[in-house]
């Protein structure tokens, strides 16, 4: 799954027509009026890949990097050296994560300009920035709980609980909602928007046919896979089954031929192999699973089943990873009919494989 927690999901041969990605605050032509830009994170991966395609007599960009000093720097020294006075015109964003909306709101308000993003993800960034300096919800931590981490772990989160506004800028107070299947123009050229689910609410790919260049977020990455999570606000989703089914619609919908240009690492080509590998990889995540939960195991029993390396409770951001990721796909288990959850004393949830499975849900 992520990099932090396992190897490459399912390896594909691709091809990588870059040697390397631009320098920060520095560009590279990829295309025809598309240029890459990479800004750097504090945390694994230590980048965002964000985009700038020519719209106009301006420049539109495609994600922003997150709310961090590094970050508006090389923001200004682009504007100031590289636009040559050239306005931006707007600012798509893929999904609501903190390195890819960061630093929305201060571009927005730096030009006046209209943010372009999904309803489901303007609206739950709004949510959960709103948690920022907010106490940890007993909800969560009953979450937790009965996932098996101890007290340790527990007060760790209750202190580190509302973080996740801190990296982004107060987002616009409006916003231009972008639709699956429509067709945005963007300078003389025609994006098609290719909503995907699992990763995030309503996570936006810009497809463009004439440039064959597709703008795949997190949705597709080269190197490591997205981050499929159940998270406390929705403790029996099964974000796992609609992640699997994106895939599937991508690789309909998007031919073979495009330049895919991933928010993380480099820009490649390969993309239907590289969608079956991550298919693959995940299957055989649930097949290691499977066989883990022939024996009743709690949350934290089945990071070995399903991770590269150990999860421990003195890394709380990567045991919060691990338990969502595990989450999910317990859930999908539990939603196919083919495992149960059921609760102890202590009110720990424990899922086992059931002998014979039930019809699943369709």
């Amino acid at each position: 799954m992520s990099d932090d927690l396992n190897d490459d999901a399912g390896k594909a041969r691709l091809d990588y027509p870059f040697a390397r990605g631009p320098e920060p605050g520095h560009t590279l032509a990829v295309a025809p009026g598309v240029h890459w830009i990479r800004m750097p994170l504090p945390y694994k991966p230590d980048h965002i890949n964000v985009w700038a395609l020519q719209d106009g007599e301006g420049w539109a960009v495609v994600d922003t990097g997150a709310r961090t000093d590094d970050t508006a720097l090389l923001w200004q020294q682009l504007l100031c050296e590289a636009a040559e006075g050239v306005p931006l015109t707007r600012v798509f964003v893929t999904h609501m994560h903190p390195d890819h909306v960061g630093m929305a709101g201060w571009l927005t308000r730096q030009f006046d300009i209209r943010l372009w993003m999904t309803r489901e993800e303007y609206l739950s960034c709004r949510v959960l920035t709103s948690d920022t300096g907010r106490e940890a919800p007993q909800d969560a931590i009953r979450f937790y709980r009965r996932a098996g981490w101890g007290e340790a772990a527990l007060e760790t989160y209750r202190a580190r609980f509302g973080n996740f506004g801190k990296l982004i800028h107060t987002l616009p107070d409006s916003f231009r909602r972008l639709r699956d299947g429509e067709e945005v123009r963007i300078g003389d050229r025609p994006w098609r928007v290719i909503m995907g689910n699992g990763h995030s609410p309503e996570h936006a790919c810009l497809y463009c046919a004439g440039l064959k260049l597709l703008i795949s977020g997190d949705q597709v990455l080269p190197r490591i896979s997205s981050n499929v999570s159940v998270h406390p606000m929705e403790p029996e989703a099964d974000p796992m089954a609609d992640w699997l089914a994106s895939l599937d619609k991508l690789e309909r919908e998007v031919p073979d031929d495009v330049l895919v240009l991933p928010s993380h690492h480099d820009c490649f080509r390969g993309l239907h192999a590289r969608i079956d590998a991550l298919r693959s990889g995940q299957h055989r995540s649930l097949m290691r699973l499977r066989q883990a939960l022939r024996e009743p195991r709690r949350v934290v029993d089945v990071f070995s089943a399903l991770f590269a390396r150990p999860v421990g409770e003195a890394h709380v951001a990567v045991l919060g990873m691990a338990t969502g990721e595990s989450l999910a796909c317990l859930n999908h288990l539990v939603q196919r009919g083919e495992a149960v959850r059921e609760v102890d004393a202590a009110g720990v949830d424990w899922y086992r494989l059931l002998e014979t499975p039930a019809r699943h849900r369709a």
